[in-house]
C-alpha cells in the first residue's frame, strides 16, 4: 500500500470517503446511505455507486464504522483488549464481495470481563489518530454514545460507553420532559445550571423530572429545556467518570476528539472537574488514524 488510498467512514446513519493521492486529500464525498439506510440497495451496490469509481487505478480501499458489523457489509471481528493500536494496521478484514481486490474493513475493540462488557467501532480508528498526534492516557469520544478509554503506553485496556446522546434525544422527543416543546434555543446559561447540577448531584434519576418541573413552574424557559437537559447529563457524565477512573491533573490532559460543536459542550464540565484537556477534531482525528495505519502497513 502507498499512500495514495481512499479512506471510507461507514456509518449507522451517514456514509463519507476521502480521496488521497500522494497523502493529500484530492476530492471526498459524503451520504446519508448509512448501513441503516440504504433503502432496499446491498452495501456493495453503495460502494460501487459511490466509491468505486475512485478505484480505476487500483486504490486501495480501508472502510472503518458499522459497515463491519453484523448489520454492515462483512462483519469484521472485534480484537480483544488490551489490544495495541498498532496491531490493528494487521487484523484488517478482506471484503471479497467488493468489484475490485485491496477493501478492508477496520476491526472493532471490545471487552469481555465480569465488570465490564463494552464494544466499539470507528472509535477506535479514531484512537489511533488520536494518539499518534496526541500520546495520553486517557481519551474521552463524546458523541451519541460517549468513550472513556484508558490506555497503557499505546493499549487499549480498559474501556466505557456511556448512553448520554441518545438519552438526550430519547428524553426530548419520546418522554414527558420534551412533550408539547417549542423550538429550542440555544441558552448557555440554562447548560451551565443543568451541568452544575448534573456534575454535583449522585441522584440523576430524581433531578431528571426536575427538568420538566422547573418548566412547568416558570423557572425554566421552555425553548431552554434541551440546553437545560444537555449540561445535566454531561455534567453527570463527568462527574461518574472522574470517580471511575479517579481522574485529576496527575494524569496530564485528557484527549477530547470530537466535533467543536460537542468538545465545547464537554469543556466546561471537564474543567469544573479540575480535569486539563486537550482538543483534537473527530475528522482530523479519523484522517490521522487511516493515515497511521496505512504506515503501519508500509513498514
Amino acid at each position: 500500500m502507498n499512500h495514495s488510498y481512499i479512506a471510507v467512514d461507514w456509518g449507522s446513519t451517514n456514509l463519507r470517503a476521502w480521496l488521497y493521492r500522494d497523502g493529500k486529500c484530492v476530492d471526498s464525498q459524503q451520504s446519508t446511505a448509512g448501513v441503516t439506510r440504504l433503502e432496499g440497495r446491498m452495501p456493495a451496490q453503495v460502494f460501487q455507486q459511490l466509491i468505486a469509481p475512485w478505484q480505476q487505478q487500483g486504490l486501495p480501499v480501508l472502510m472503518a464504522g458499522m459497515v463491519g458489523s453484523d448489520a454492515g457489509w462483512v462483519p469484521a471481528p472485534y480484537l480483544r483488549c488490551p489490544i495495541s493500536l498498532s496491531e490493528i494496521a494487521h487484523r484488517l478484514t478482506p471484503v471479497e464481495q467488493a468489484t475490485s481486490a485491496n477493501v478492508r474493513i477496520i476491526p472493532g475493540i471490545c471487552i469481555e470481563s465480569e465488570d465490564n462488557l463494552n464494544v466499539m467501532r470507528g472509535e477506535e480508528t479514531q484512537l489511533v489518530g488520536a494518539y499518534a498526534t496526541h500520546a495520553s492516557e486517557f481519551y474521552l469520544l463524546p458523541g451519541t454514545h460517549s468513550k472513556w478509554v484508558r490506555l497503557e503506553g499505546d493499549s487499549v485496556v480498559d474501556f466505557s460507553t456511556l448512553m448520554t446522546g441518545e438519552l438526550h434525544h430519547l428524553l426530548l422527543t419520546h418522554s414527558l420532559i420534551g412533550s408539547g416543546l417549542p423550538e429550542q434555543t440555544a441558552d448557555s446559561a440554562a447548560f451551565a445550571k443543568g451541568m452544575e447540577q448534573g456534575f454535583y448531584d449522585s441522584s440523576l434519576m430524581r433531578r431528571l423530572f426536575e427538568v420538566r418541573a422547573a418548566r412547568v413552574l416558570g423557572k425554566l424557559a421552555k425553548t431552554s429545556v434541551s440546553d437545560w437537559l444537555s449540561g445535566l447529563l454531561i455534567g453527570h457524565e463527568v462527574a461518574q467518570m472522574q470517580q471511575h477512573y479517579s481522574l485529576s491533573r496527575e494524569h496530564g490532559p485528557l484527549v477530547l476528539v470530537g466535533s467543536p460543536a460537542l468538545t465545547q459542550r464537554y469543556l466546561p464540565a471537564l474543567k469544573m472537574a479540575g480535569i486539563q484537556a486537550q482538543v483534537i477534531a473527530g475528522d482530523a482525528a479519523f484522517q490521522a488514524g487511516i493515515r497511521s495505519i496505512v504506515n503501519e502497513l508500509e513498514n
